[in-house]
């Protein structure tokens, strides 16, 4: 029961404190604003702690010192491929533009990187791999070191505050430990809510056909954020575009934990359904394979590969975590390419033929049955499946984020549906739209919360209603 309405004030507020809401937080402090940020949760991270922890930056030292070619061209033209050029120009030339300077700002911030990974719908290897709950650990931390961040937990906020339809966002209405409240924010807002991962209703207003995915993401994801702004007039952008991510194991649906989504299909694996039968081009993006998943028998496939994939996985990042998958019995192993077919219920001499067909493919060049050329986006050699012991991976698509969301200028303006910007409202993080499209590349989402959460908060502090 709500008792007790209170109002208080500060300079600007933040709603979520996840990757963009404490980057948000922690810019504005710096410009010298008092910040009160809002989470709903008992605790902060959202769908950030929950994540593989993959940064994508081009040209970087550590890239440097591993021999690695990159550049904001090469990205630019990545971001923009694997969006199948549905996404908004100006929002990814605004994060190549300052990709370098949110690397480094990681870096002050505490961010210890571990290595470097060829992901999803990358043309050279970019994702900075880091463990997501020490970073928000240490945003956190940061946050306090500044003096003028106020983080409220169990805070959920519920309507923003204007005067009018033609005035600026003021604040917002929350309810904070049973109690209504009311923040004003003398400067602006910012909106980083996370998505609607956990939002069924919204689900099914938008993607219907996405309902066989698992539903993941932070428990907070119930797209507050969104639904706040659109009742203000904000235009929404990519929604249709929603996906889930392939690799998803389907114990996640109903056992808790992290790290459930492994990604041997980029060190050269195979994706087969329960006909033992591949069905996609692995080296696409997770987002299209995890579509093309779900039109498979069950939404069920298995990531077959041999001991010479094992032997690439990685002890940091989250989905090349093979040895890890193995000793949790959730990556399943057998001596011989018969025993893992019928290990997990499928035709030994279907699959036999399957492998079979993808190494003569190898070893002539080119793929006849799905155009597969490399182990990313062209990136990367194919290898024949040959040394035993075998490997597979059940693999489902599961919906971690939404990736969609309120329209946004490069300034991070939240903009209603005739273009217009919301007066003193901004928005970062998984609840824009806009920058994605169609399809998704590793590292991107991490990275436009520091781009696009630091340019939010930075406006908001210097916004002024004059």
């Amino acid at each position: 029961m709500k008792t007790n309405h209170y109002e208080t004030v500060t300079d600007v507020v933040v709603i979520g404190g996840g990757l963009a809401g404490y980057a948000a937080a922690i810019e504005a402090a710096q410009q010298g604003a008092e910040v009160v940020l809002l989470e709903k949760q008992a605790e902060c991270g959202g769908s950030s702690v929950l994540s593989g922890g993959f940064f994508a930056f081009a040209g970087t030292d550590i890239q440097q010192a591993a021999g690695i070619n990159d550049s904001n061209e090469l990205l630019y033209d990545d971001i923009r491929r694997a969006g199948q050029q549905q996404n908004d120009e100006a929002l990814v030339r605004t994060y190549v533009e300052n990709q370098i300077a949110a690397y480094r700002w990681v870096l002050q911030q505490g961010g210890k990187f571990t290595s470097v990974e060829l992901a999803a719908g990358h043309s050279a290897p970019r994702a900075h791999s880091l463990r997501p709950q020490d970073f928000m650990q240490a945003l956190a931390q940061r946050a306090i070191e500044t003096g003028r961040v106020k983080t409220v937990l169990n805070a959920q906020a519920e309507r923003l505050l204007r005067d009018s339809a033609r005035s600026r966002v003021d604040g917002v209405s929350a309810t904070i430990e049973g109690q209504c409240a009311n923040i004003r924010a003398r400067r602006g807002v910012v909106l980083a809510a996370g998505g609607f991962s956990r939002n069924e209703a919204m689900l099914k207003l938008f993607v219907p056909h996405q309902a066989r995915c698992v539903r993941y993401g932070g428990y907070g994801n119930t797209g507050d954020g969104v639904r706040m702004a659109w009742g203000l007039g904000a235009g929404l952008r990519d929604v249709a575009h929603i996906k889930g991510t392939f690799g998803f194991h389907p114990d996640a649906a109903t056992v808790q934990g992290r790290d459930w989504t492994k990604l041997a299909v980029y060190r050269g694996a195979i994706a087969v359904n329960k006909q033992a039968q591949r069905f996609v081009d692995e080296s696409k993006s997770y987002k299209l394979l995890g579509d093309a998943v779900l039109a498979q028998p069950d939404a069920m496939a298995y990531q077959i590969f041999d001991q010479d994939i094992m032997d690439t996985a990685s002890d940091t990042a989250p989905p090349f975590k093979f040895r890890e998958a193995l000793a949790l019995g959730r990556l399943l192993t057998e001596p011989t390419l018969e025993a893992i077919a019928r290990r997990v219920g499928i035709d030994p001499a279907a699959l036999a033929a399957t492998v079979e067909r993808y190494n003569h493919f190898v070893r002539n060049g080119t793929d006849e049955e799905f155009g597969r050329t490399g182990l990313s986006s062209g990136y990367g050699k194919r290898v024949e499946l040959k040394r035993g012991p075998w490997y597979a991976y059940p693999s489902t698509s599961g919906l971690i984020a939404t990736y969609c969301g309120v329209t946004v200028d490069t300034e991070t303006r939240v903009l209603d549906v005739f273009g217009e910007p919301i007066a003193g409202l901004f928005s970062a993080g998984e609840m824009t739209g806009g920058f994605h499209g169609v399809a998704y590349m590793t590292g991107s989402s991490l990275g436009k919360c520091v781009i696009f959460g630091r340019i939010a908060g930075r406006n908001a502090a210097s916004f002024s209603a004059l």
